[in-house]
């Protein structure tokens, strides 16, 4: 678009996407989708201990203002005028829970991350509270199975070993919430007056809110021991939650005033900016897990295949609720990052990309990066990552290779579990993250799944679906979200090139390895704290 056309741009939103390895902020065109400028910063992932995996809440919020504020300067370098930005959506990693003191404003802990495990003992101690042990005991009210990966345990690890929040909890100080908690009430007020609430997205994923009647659940919160006064109020997807506050010096200080008006879950944004609006449309996202969710609709499907119940989105404080069928995967993106950072065999993704391509297959070599257990469809925390099919004549190119079609591998399995449990395999998979820039990648996907793979030219759908909600909410209504309005996407399409024997070969040997990584890891430790 020419300079000239700037000033006609019409309603802009803008979308604060908070991941777990980066946060950006992307600023939208209402009336065409198109992306303008965005700006992200990397965080840094804390491991003090095995299986421990914590971020600093005050460098997730400086990286979110950061990235405001160098988009701001880039859109002024574009002519762009800041007061054409109506409204801001946020989205965000899941399940990753802080807890604040509301006087001070100031995290009482690090933010421990979805993927952590210091919770297995945790898990374990409440399962013997649970006839016959059984870890979807709260499936048909909240989705989910106990497990390490939802808020409510991470919390009560908090509880229990914390005396900093123990003491807040008790002076009526302490305040809980995901990442979008924690964004909205600073970036409205804070302490000085912030707004305290979540999504029924972000709450879904805690495992303390009934998915029907969408209120936090008395008798979980009695089971989980969480006292209810800290949670946040639950809000719709899209509505108004208050107006941005920040310092008035910087550039971004003309967002001060701008309504913060849609939020949604990382994974429901993507699946509203993949505008799967039907019952039946699903996508895949690869970022540093993986999640394949599809829409089912006003009823919620109970998987009988490994896979969760999850809230798709509420658009409005009015508008029905939508369900999903969700298949999460811990470790994607993660694996590329860890080749990188731990391993040392190349100094950027596109490198691994390049020594995958370099060989074209993984010569007999499987990986199976269980790093924090496995999640669907097995839910086995005892799990940890395998390397197998090693020879004198494996190479890094091989490992690299195998870690790519690790990614493939897990999408294929619970991919398979959707068509199981929807009855209609699907005829193709949408795609997006930041993963899908990688060909290879793609085309081993569509491969490994014998269906094609369509990923928009536009990949970022996650902050697209957080903008639509933002600018689709009452008192903004600046994005039409009726079908008619939707702008269509131009993709990419990935045929499968292998025939399906060879697939169902590798597929075979991959689902061998995967038995071999299991029952690996125990919570009972020796004297020296290590694990065995």
């Amino acid at each position: 678009m020419a300079a000239t056309d700037r000033t006609a741009l019409g309603p802009l939103v803008g979308a604060i996407d908070q991941g777990t390895s980066s946060s950006r902020f992307l600023v939208f065109n209402a009336k065409t989708a198109e992306l303008l400028s965005h700006h992200q910063v990397e965080i840094e992932q804390k491991f003090p201990k095995e299986g421990w995996v914590e971020q600093d809440p005050k460098e997730i919020l400086n990286s979110v203002y950061e990235c405001v504020e160098r988009t701001c300067e880039k859109l002024k370098q574009l002519n762009i005028n800041l007061s054409n930005i109506k409204a801001i959506g946020v989205t965000n990693q899941r399940e990753t829970t802080v807890v604040w003191d509301k006087t001070t404003g100031e995290p009482l802990y690090n933010a421990i991350v979805w993927l952590d495990l210091r919770t297995q003992s945790t898990v374990e101690r409440l399962l013997k509270k649970v006839p016959g042990k059984n870890k979807s005991f709260s499936k048909f009210k909240t989705g989910l199975p106990l497990s390490t990966y939802f808020s409510a345990v991470k919390l009560r690890w908090l509880l229990d070993n914390v005396e900093e929040i123990k003491k807040a909890v008790n002076d009526g100080r302490a305040m809980f919430g995901t990442i979008d908690s924690w964004l909205i009430w600073v970036c409205i007020c804070g302490k000085n007056g912030g707004i305290h609430c979540t999504d029924v997205t972000n709450a879904s994923r805690t495992m303390l809110f009934n998915i029907h009647s969408l209120e936090w659940d008395l008798e979980l919160c009695q089971f989980f021991d969480i006292p209810m006064e800290i949670l946040p109020k639950v809000r719709s997807s899209s509505e108004i939650y208050g107006l941005m506050k920040i310092c008035p010096s910087l550039k971004s200080g003309a967002l001060t005033g701008v309504p913060i008006s849609g939020c949604l879950g990382d994974q429901s944004a993507a699946l509203v900016g993949q505008m799967c609006f039907q019952d039946g449309q699903a996508k895949n996202t690869y970022g540093t897990g993986c999640f394949l969710l599809c829409n089912t609709g006003q009823k919620s499907v109970f998987s009988e295949h490994g896979l969760i119940t999850t809230i798709a989105y509420k658009l409005g404080r009015d508008k029905p609720v939508c369900y999903a069928l969700e298949g999460s995967v811990a470790i994607a993106g993660a694996v590329v990052r860890w080749l990188r950072d731990n391993l040392g065999i190349a100094k950027s993704s596109q490198e691994v990309e390049k020594l995958a391509a370099e060989v074209g297959t993984s010569y007999g070599v499987y990986f199976v990066p269980a790093f924090s257990g496995l999640y669907a469809p097995y839910w086995e925390p005892s799990a940890r990552g395998i390397i197998c099919g090693l020879t004198q004549f494996t190479n890094k190119n091989h490992i690299a290779f195998a870690a790519l079609e690790a990614v493939c591998f897990q999408t294929r399995e619970i991919l398979d579990a959707m068509n199981k449990d929807c009855g209609i395999p699907l005829s193709q998979l949408q795609v997006d993250g930041g993963m899908t820039n990688n060909k290879i990648l793609m085309q081993l996907q569509a491969d490994i799944l014998c269906i094609p793979v369509v990923k928009p030219s536009m990949p970022e759908t996650t902050a697209l679906g957080a903008a639509m909600a933002a600018g689709a909410a009452e008192g903004v209504g600046v994005w039409s979200l009726n079908p008619g309005d939707l702008t269509a996407v131009t993709c990419e399409r990935f045929e499968p090139q292998i025939n399906p024997e060879e697939s169902e070969y590798r597929y075979a040997r991959w689902k061998k390895a995967v038995m071999k990584s299991m029952g690996w890891e125990t919570t009972e430790a020796p004297s020296n704290g290590k694990p065995k």
